[in-house]
């Protein structure tokens, strides 16, 4: 049984996931430039950021309903993994004659600005730790 400190402290776990996931995707397009027919992949960490959060505070988002014709329409909510970070391929870099369009400029580039990110969520979740345990030591000495 795991104690929760707070919802904040989970939702800061799961985005260093994420951008420990993003910067897995990052490297493995660096170690592919070479690659023939290689397309540059990449996660959308915010979209999925945001339904997890979503998820933690038990927001739901307002939405239009669609009239459904037949039940096989759409894919019922449920069945949606709308918690995982969406895979795409990156597009706007012209591919060369061997058809791989990994930039490697871009790649170092985004891979500078999700470490920065990386280390920046771990520093906020070092402080959310360090309130609490000043909070239980202080506790103490009463």
């Amino acid at each position: 049984m795991s104690i929760e400190i707070s919802k904040t402290y989970d939702l800061l776990a799961k985005a260093m996931d994420y951008r420990a996931a993003r910067q897995d995707m990052i490297a493995s397009n660096i170690a592919n430039a070479d690659t023939p027919f290689y397309k540059p992949r990449d996660i959308s960490f915010e979209s999925a950021l945001i339904a997890q959060k979503d998820l933690l505070y038990k927001k739901e988002t307002p939405q239009l309903k669609m009239a459904r014709t037949d039940a096989k329409d759409l894919i019922p909510k449920e069945q949606k993994s709308s918690t995982k970070p969406t895979l795409f391929f990156r597009d706007g870099q012209m591919a060369r004659n061997d058809g791989n369009s990994v930039d490697l400029d871009v790649e170092t580039t985004e891979m500078s600005k999700n470490s920065v990110m990386f280390n920046a969520l771990v520093m906020a979740a070092k402080k959310e730790k360090a309130i609490f345990n000043s909070v239980i030591e202080a506790s103490t000495k009463v």
